[in-house]
């Protein structure tokens, strides 16, 4: 089944009647629809949304505008890949560009991205080598390793508990976790898979309680991470115990409840409260673009922006969005966005990332990790 025939207003209507340089190019959008992921859904939207518009407004990419079909990234991930792969073997597309769940992407690599780019722009658990997948997402040893190190440091946290979704990044990174509890004093005391779409929460917090732990690692996805949040606060366990995610923006502070973000903290690569030059910017371009009444852009929808960037420059460097050529030139591969002044580091975009706490439906950044 394809994808609904619905494209983001980025380009003028070309479609297969055009040819050479005025055919769009055209890019799946593999964003989360409906789900736990669908509050970010919107956020993703606009961030590549303004992305493409402003790569359409400097000349396209490879001088070819640029033209978004999002697909619904929530779906089971065979299905997902399904639908893409349909729409890259027509034709339909020229390009991958979204942020999903790492088990949408380790069924769609190996179907696509011997085919045309696919920038997948997640933050995630490390290890992805497969030629024509582009990252542009944190990973568990730039970002979580860190920031546990210096929330321990700060707080002499020392018994930690691993609650996530159960799929392939909190498997993963629970087991990191527990390398880097032992680096920094500490050790974890239980860990918690839950299926997407988790609603009742109350026999992991009783867990967290039998055991003690004074933080909590949080890897659990969009909506989910909220409920956690409320149903934590509405136990008292903030007074008790330290909340660290890797996955956590605005929108999921907003769902969360004022009461839901006290004693939690995030790391990440980008926040709306970011007081840089780049990222106050951005959030400028942002405003006048959609509005003040617009979904926030945080960390994880922001990251469609760094994609659909990433993808330009990889293109007017390569000469095109040949994967082969786009492959070779990687290392040469640099642009300035919101995160600031980026390089390709092998396939992985190089960046800064930082620690922030919590304050009600806002984040303030406290230092670079």
């Amino acid at each position: 089944m394809l994808p609904p025939a619905r494209s983001l207003r980025t380009a003028p209507p070309g479609g297969s009647a055009a040819s050479g340089a005025d055919r769009p190019l055209t890019v799946a959008l593999v964003v989360p629809l409906h789900g736990p992921g669908g509050i970010l859904g919107p956020s993703c939207e606009l961030a590549a949304q303004l992305a493409a518009e402003e790569l359409n407004a400097a000349g396209g990419v490879a001088g070819r505008p640029v033209r978004l079909v999002p697909v619904d990234g929530a779906g089971p991930p065979r299905q997902v890949a399904d639908e893409v792969e349909a729409l890259v073997r027509l034709g339909a597309v020229d390009a991958v560009v979204g942020w999903h769940i790492s088990a949408v992407r380790r069924e769609l690599a190996p179907r696509v991205a011997h085919l045309v780019p696919y920038v997948y722009t997640a933050q995630y658990e490390g290890g992805e080598r497969t030629p024509g997948v582009f990252l542009t997402g944190e990973t568990d040893r730039r970002q979580l390793g860190p920031a546990m190190r210096m929330l321990a440091e700060a707080t002499g946290v020392r018994r930690w508990f691993t609650v996530g979704n159960d799929y392939v990044w909190p498997r993963v990174t629970a087991a990191a976790a527990r390398r880097y509890a032992r680096g920094c004093g500490g050790r974890t005391v239980g860990e918690a898979l839950l299926p997407l779409g988790t609603a009742d929460f109350g026999p992991v917090l009783r867990q967290i309680e039998r055991a003690e732990a004074d933080a909590v690692l949080m890897l659990l996805v969009g909506a989910d991470a909220a409920g956690f949040n409320r149903a934590f606060a509405a136990r008292g366990l903030p007074a008790r115990c330290q909340r660290l995610s890797t996955h956590m923006d605005e929108n999921i502070l907003l769902a969360s409840g004022a009461d839901g973000t006290a004693g939690l903290w995030a790391a990440a690569g980008y926040f709306a409260s970011l007081a840089t030059a780049q990222s106050l910017d951005f959030a400028g371009r942002l405003a006048g673009r959609f509005g003040l009444d617009a979904p926030v852009v945080g960390s994880l929808g922001e990251s469609c922006y760094e994609g659909l960037r990433l993808l330009g420059a990889l293109a007017a460097l390569a000469g095109g969005c040949d994967v082969r050529a786009m492959h070779a030139v990687r290392q040469s591969v640099g642009y300035e966005g919101p995160r600031g002044a980026l390089r390709l580091r092998g396939s992985h975009l190089d960046q800064p990332v930082y620690l922030a706490r919590a304050d009600a439906f806002d984040f303030a950044v406290l230092a670079q990790l």
